[in-house]
């Protein structure tokens, strides 16, 4: 036998679409009129959390990763915006199962209506009629919220306090706290990319040349020298010298390329929250703050 899924379940559960992808966690839980079974949750979603949105439990099931629901996060991120704040109507609620074409349950808060009127005019069951005429769709912050028209301990306790029968009470004091998560974004993109720029470089190089130089002997043996003539006579000396030659060549010179490494820093960020306060009036002591 499948176990139904519990409120107490879902608080606080991560819930995963039709297709394995994390959606967010559960934020508040709405019970069904007639059932008071889970029917629909809240679910965190966007920067921080502090967006919810509305997702049915209709064929939904639990699992050790979570709450995996058989609709799409696209769908649950451009679900209505609706501001409940701890009742949704049966518009609201209708409205609801139309964006995500899903049947509206037949057991609406207006046939349990019709149903009480029914059974105060049987007589015997009045009173229980006139509970379920008051039955709306109610949800806890964090939890969930009971069904039908509290009475004796059960108004106490919604009202946040419970007395004993000696006649002393006390109350559960209940305050806001911020629960501050991280979720990765792309901040920008970085390429690589190469280009050409030509600049002037100057390279020194040693060069030779040929320069004349005229060399004067003494001829000290006359026969030895041969027979002179008196005349013209030239000679050409051909003069060398290096000039420099430039040549150019491509060589690689470095390798570059992109990583990337995770740094961690501190943010602050700041919210506002409710706390309760509790004030103490009696005869001797009152408007005492605790």
């Amino acid at each position: 036998m499948v176990r139904a899924i519990q409120p107490q379940d879902l608080v606080d559960s991560t819930v995963v679409d039709n297709s394995g992808s994390k959606i967010g966690k559960v934020g508040t839980v709405y019970l069904a009129d007639d059932t008071r079974r889970p029917e629909w949750v809240t679910v965190k979603t966007g920067m921080f959390g502090q967006k919810e949105s509305f997702v049915p439990l209709s064929g939904a099931g639990m699992e050790k990763d979570g709450l995996h629901v058989q609709v799409a996060k696209d769908q649950v991120s451009d679900a209505p915006r609706i501001d409940a704040e701890g009742h949704l109507s049966e518009k609201e609620s209708a409205e609801l199962y139309k964006y995500y074409g899903l049947p509206t349950p037949r057991a609406t808060g207006e046939n349990a209506r019709n149903r009480g009127r029914d059974a105060a005019a049987g007589g015997a069951a009045g009173g229980a009629a006139g509970g379920a005429a008051g039955r709306g769709r109610e949800a806890a912050m964090g939890g969930t919220a009971g069904r039908g028209q509290p009475t004796g301990q059960e108004t106490a306790a919604a009202e946040g306090g419970r007395h004993d029968a000696s006649g002393r009470g006390d109350v559960v004091r209940s305050e806001e706290r911020l629960r501050v998560g991280t979720e990765q974004v792309e901040t920008g993109h970085v390429r690589l990319r190469k280009y050409v720029v030509t600049e002037d470089e100057q390279v020194t190089v040693p060069v030779t040349h040929e320069e004349v130089r005229v060399e004067r002997e003494p001829i000290t043996d006359a026969k030895a020298a041969g027979r002179a003539e008196i005349g013209e006579t030239e000679q050409d000396v051909v003069l060398h010298a290096e000039k420099p030659v430039v040549q150019k060549e491509t060589v690689p010179v470095e390798r570059v390329r992109l990583g990337t490494e995770q740094v961690t820093e501190e943010q602050t960020v700041e919210g506002k929250v409710r706390k309760e306060r509790i004030d103490i009036d009696d005869d001797s002591r009152r408007g005492k703050k605790s």
